[in-house]
C-alpha cells in the first residue's frame, strides 16, 4: 500500500524515488494506491481548491508511468470513511508522546511555521498507519524519511494487538521497502522538492527540462574544461545512473580526467532525460486530457477498496466489543 497527497507538481524525483515501486507492484502483489487527499490538508487547509484539482493531475502522472488501473486499486482517501474512523478509534489507545516524537513533527513545523501546529498534524502518522492498515497492508514504499512514520506505526499495531487480539495478530505489522533512488538530487543539490523550487516536473516540455538541467550544480572545484573532476559529489551524474547507466563509465572517465566538461556534460544529460521522459510525459498528457477516464478509474478503485475496508473495520470493532 501506498499514497500521495495531491499537492501539484509531480517531478523526477517521484517517478525515480516512488512510482517505479508503484508500477512493479502492480506485477507482484495486491496493490492499493491511495489519493491522500485528507493528508493534503495538514498543509494546504486554506487552499482546498487546489488539493480538489491536484488529484486528476496527479493520477494521470501515475498511469503515465506504468500503474495499471487493471491489476491495482486506485483510490480517493476521503471517499473511504472506514479510514477515518479507524483513526478515531487507534487514537484512544496512541499515547501523545509517540507522536511528538515523530522527527518530522517539530521539523515540519519549524520549516512551516507554527500555523500547521494543528491536531490533525499531530495526527498525521498515525492516519497513514489506519491507510495501510485498512487494506491489511505488508509492504509500503517509503523514502527514508518516513521510516520514522512506518517504525510508529508498527508500535502502534503492536499495542492494539496486545491489548485486543487475544493471540491473535488483528493488524499487520508493515514493512518498508525502499527505491534504488531515495534521494533523488535537484537542480541546487538538495533533495529534489517542488517547494525548493528545483524540481524537474513531469509535466515540463523538453525546453522548460533543458533550461533546468543547465541551471544544475554539479562539482564546485570543476570550474572549467580541463579541470579533474569528481563525479561521486556531482547531483548530475548521480542521475546518470538511472537515465543511462550504460554512460556511466564514460562519463565519469571523462569527467576525472578533464576531458569532459561540465556544460556538455549538461547537454549530453538534457538530451537523454528528454527521450527518457518523452513517453511517459506523452501517456500523461493523453489521460490528463481525458478527465472522465481518470474519475472513473478512481470511482471504481474507491468502490472496490471499501469492500475490503468495510471488513477490515468490522475486525477491529469486534476485537474491541464495539459490536
Amino acid at each position: 500500500m501506498a499514497g500521495m497527497r495531491p499537492t501539484g507538481g509531480l517531478h523526477l524525483g517521484h517517478l525515480l524515488g516512488v512510482l517505479t515501486q508503484f508500477a512493479n507492484y502492480c506485477d507482484t502483489a495486491d496493490a492499493f494506491f491511495e489519493i491522500a487527499d485528507l493528508h493534503a490538508y495538514t498543509t494546504e487547509f486554506h487552499d482546498p481548491a487546489k488539493i480538489r484539482d491536484a488529484r486528476n493531475e496527479m493520477v494521470a502522472v501515475w498511469l503515465a508511468a506504468g500503474v495499471d488501473p487493471q491489476k491495482a486499486t486506485i483510490y480517493l482517501q476521503s471517499a473511504v470513511p472506514e479510514i477515518s474512523e479507524l483513526h478515531v478509534i487507534l487514537s484512544m489507545i496512541t499515547p501523545i508522546s509517540w507522536l511528538e516524537r515523530v522527527p518530522t513533527y517539530k521539523g515540519q513545523i519549524e520549516a512551516l511555521g507554527q500555523e500547521i501546529a494543528t491536531y490533525g498534524f499531530l495526527g498525521y502518522p498515525l492516519l497513514q498507519l489506519c491507510d495501510v492498515a485498512i487494506v491489511r497492508g505488508e509492504f509500503v514504499p517509503v523514502g527514508r524519511d518516513q521510516a520514522a512514520h512506518l517504525e510508529f506505526g508498527r508500535e502502534v499495531v503492536r499495542r492494539f494487538n496486545h491489548l485486543y487480539g487475544d493471540g491473535e495478530q488483528i493488524l499487520i505489522e508493515p514493512q518498508p521497502t525502499y527505491s534504488d533512488f531515495p534521494e533523488v538530487p535537484g537542480t541546487d543539490g538538495r533533495k529534489m522538492s517542488k517547494s525548493y523550487g528545483n524540481a524537474i516536473l513531469i509535466e515540463d516540455d523538453e525546453e522548460t527540462t533543458t533550461k533546468k538541467v543547465r541551471s544544475m550544480v554539479t562539482d564546485p572545484q570543476k570550474i572549467r574544461r580541463g579541470d579533474p573532476g569528481r563525479p561521486e559529489v556531482c547531483p548530475l551524474f548521480y542521475l546518470w545512473r538511472f537515465v543511462n547507466p550504460l554512460r556511466l563509465e564514460a562519463v565519469a572517465e571523462g569527467c576525472r580526467s578533464g576531458a569532459l566538461g561540465c556544460v556538455q556534460d549538461k547537454t549530453d544529460f538534457a538530451e537523454q532525460l528528454n527521450a527518457y521522459l518523452r513517453p511517459v510525459r506523452e501517456r500523461y498528457r493523453a489521460f490528463r486530457d481525458d478527465p472522465a477516464e481518470v474519475e472513473r478509474i478512481i470511482e471504481d478503485g474507491t468502490a472496490r477498496v471499501r469492500d475490503v475496508a468495510s471488513k477490515m473495520l468490522a475486525q477491529v470493532k469486534h476485537a474491541m466489543r464495539l459490536t
